[in-house]
């Protein structure tokens, strides 16, 4: 844990913290006890990311319109760049999974991996505040955007999110509809709303993944 404090560049009060965010729901299933998985950690972790990125492209790109601004924020927190953040710092050989998610390589897996980074975003913020938090996750960003690699990565949210704002009135929405499979090969089914109605289904080893898709889906029903 000290040698992973010091590649997190942040001396925790309360390391409990960041055992929790290296907890995997596989690990937390397989010993119980009242282990608990870094799942309630990641999500507030998403929110946290995300609000820390969108401040700093906000100040720091002020020729970028509303649309640029959100493809590029989409680009900073997608899966495969934490996953990338997550790799750099060594996550993976500190992650507690079940022996099954670990003989079946979880500890690359870049769903888990990019879960993890955002989970000890938030162990950071609990522990020390946001200015704490800030500090790590700017210590990624601004090297990313400094040195910007070519993206692959299609935000299909983003896009359907640009065609919908056109009509204030509309109101769009991600329902986790259901999920299936052992905790080493998970397989999450979203359905993307417009109002209350649905515009596409998608599934996929992350919810994430799985809101790409139905985004997708709806995309391509609308004809884009």
């Amino acid at each position: 844990m000290k040698e992973l404090e010091k590649r997190i560049g942040y001396k925790y009060k309360n390391i409990s913290y960041l055992d929790n965010a290296l907890t995997h729901s596989s690990y937390a299933n397989e010993v119980k006890h009242g282990t608990k998985s870094n799942e309630r950690l990641e999500f507030l972790g998403d929110a946290v990311l995300s609000i820390v990125v969108s401040d700093y492209i906000y100040r720091n790109c002020p020729k970028l319109p509303e649309g640029e601004l959100s493809k590029l924020r989409a680009s900073l927190v997608c899966e495969k760049t934490l996953c990338r953040f997550s790799k750099a710092l060594g996550i993976g050989e500190y992650l507690k999974l079940s022996r099954g998610e670990r003989n079946l390589h979880g500890h690359e897996r870049p769903s888990i991996l990019a879960d993890a980074f955002e989970a000890i975003i938030a162990s950071i913020y609990l522990d020390g505040g946001l200015e704490d938090a800030r500090k790590f996750i700017l210590s990624y960003i601004e090297a990313e955007i400094k040195n910007p690699r070519p993206r692959a990565f299609k935000d299909y949210k983003t896009t359907l999110q640009e065609i919908i704002q056109k009509n204030p009135e509309e109101h769009l929405q991600y329902v986790l509809t259901g999920e299936e499979g052992p905790d080493h090969d998970k397989h999450f089914y979203v359905e993307v709303h417009l109002n209350n109605n649905v515009i596409g289904k998608g599934g996929g080893r992350s919810k994430k993944e799985a809101e790409q898709q139905a985004a997708r889906e709806a995309l391509e029903l609308m004809g884009y």
